[in-house]
């Protein structure tokens, strides 16, 4: 009696919670529901994701994966079978469009179609590319482009004519440093002798990559005048572009001189950089200091720029059109002010140099533009989605641009 009294007042042991023990092994004690709930929240977000009308922002998305398989590829891919593939799953996702599968199948296409893309670009683009140091190097061509710099003045040459006997390449474009002030014009046909340097390869594994940035500029080198440029009659005509670049770079030293008379110093540099796109004349320590507060995207004509130019000239046009009551009654001014402000956009997209970040800003405000001229809503997330794929189908490349990067990805 005495042990059965101990026994009944003994304590006994249990587990917690009660009524059962607890899962081993696992995050939550009550079993599998919070990660089961978890899933189908997952699924009821795909399935708003991949509904109608939802779908396209995504588009860019798998076009740019398909860009970045690309460049990690370990060999360049067969141009025809890229676009067989791609073609054949764009037919497929056609063919599924009321399948529930289409939303899985668009964005496959997408992919095989961005890396389709980006190989037909280099395929299209490619050229010789210097391998090893050249001294002394005889050079005739026309200046492409030019670049007023704080110390010394650069320019592309379109080689014509190239003497290196002991080098098989033959280079289409060098990219060449001078004296600050002796930079022949564009447009102009010179003859000059160049030591040249293979393009600057990644300063370490995974760092930036300018030798990939001069390849699909078109550049094969880079270097120095070593002589006196002679500059000489064309043996043949330069061509519609090289015309086309000497008329803008005329209009960008027209606007760089009347912005020198009123000031000088980083204030002109920094206006002409606003302007015309050109930053190299702004000096190092206002660069670094523009850049260590943050404030260098500044420089970089982009969105705000592109923004101000076309907002200035749509509601200016508008404004001064409202004035006359017969126009504002009978006449769709705001289309008319959206046309405008359509040209001043591209004008300031073509003196600016076309880059990257400008590229798709001016898309941007063109997919906003022309949705006010046709009666359509103009300020969608469309207008990220469509302006990203123009810039990623005309230019692959752009994807691994830091402009690009830092602006639509984080937008996206």
């Amino acid at each position: 009696m005495a042990e059965r009294g101990r026994a009944q007042g003994r304590s006994q042991a249990g587990t917690w919670p009660g009524g059962g023990a607890a899962q081993a092994g696992g995050f939550a004690p009550s079993g599998f529901g919070t990660w089961s709930s978890l899933a189908a929240k997952l699924r009821e977000w795909i399935a708003a994701e991949a509904g109608a009308g939802r779908l396209m922002p995504w588009v860019p998305v798998a076009f740019g994966a398909g860009i970045a398989f690309y460049f990690t590829a370990d060999h360049e891919p067969v141009k025809w079978v890229t676009t067989i593939t791609a073609t054949l799953l764009g037919a497929a996702a056609f063919g599924l469009r009321r399948h529930k599968m289409f939303a899985v199948t668009v964005m496959i296409a997408a992919i095989a179609a961005g890396f389709a893309v980006a190989t037909w670009r280099t395929a299209l683009i490619g050229h010789g590319v210097l391998a090893r140091p050249m001294y002394s190097v005889s050079l005739s061509g026309f200046v492409e482009a030019r670049d007023i710099r704080e110390r010394t003045d650069r320019f592309v040459l379109r080689v014509s004519q190239m003497d290196a006997p002991h080098s098989p390449t033959k280079l289409e474009r060098v990219r060449l440093s001078v004296r600050k002030g002796t930079a022949p014009d564009v447009g102009s046909f010179v003859e000059l002798k160049a030591r040249l340097q293979p393009p600057l390869a990644p300063m370490r594994p995974g760092s930036y990559d300018f030798a990939r940035d001069m390849f699909f500029q078109g550049i094969g080198a880079s270097g120095f005048v070593t002589g006196a440029i002679k500059t000489i009659e064309p043996p043949v005509p330069g061509g519609l572009s090289l015309r086309y670049a000497a008329v803008m770079q005329g209009l960008r030293d027209a606007i760089d001189a009347r912005i020198r008379t009123t000031l000088d110093g980083d204030k002109r540099a920094i206006a002409t950089a606003l302007l015309t796109g050109r930053r190299d004349a702004i000096t190092t320590p206002v660069n670094d200091a523009m850049f260590i507060s943050g404030l260098g995207h500044v420089l970089s004509i982009s969105g705000y720029h592109m923004a101000v130019v076309a907002g200035v000239v749509f509601f200016a046009v508008r404004a001064l059109l409202a004035l006359l009551p017969a126009l504002t009654v009978g006449f769709p001014i705001k289309k008319w002010a959206a046309a405008a402000a359509l040209a001043a956009a591209a004008f300031y997209l073509l003196l600016s140099g076309c880059d990257v970040a400008t590229q798709r800003s001016f898309f941007m405000t063109a997919v906003v533009l022309i949705a006010v001229l046709v009666d359509r809503r103009a300020v969608t997330f469309r207008t990220l989605a469509v302006a990203a794929m123009i810039v990623l189908v005309l230019a692959p490349e752009a994807l691994l641009h830091p402009s690009f990067q830092s602006l639509d990805t984080p937008l996206a």
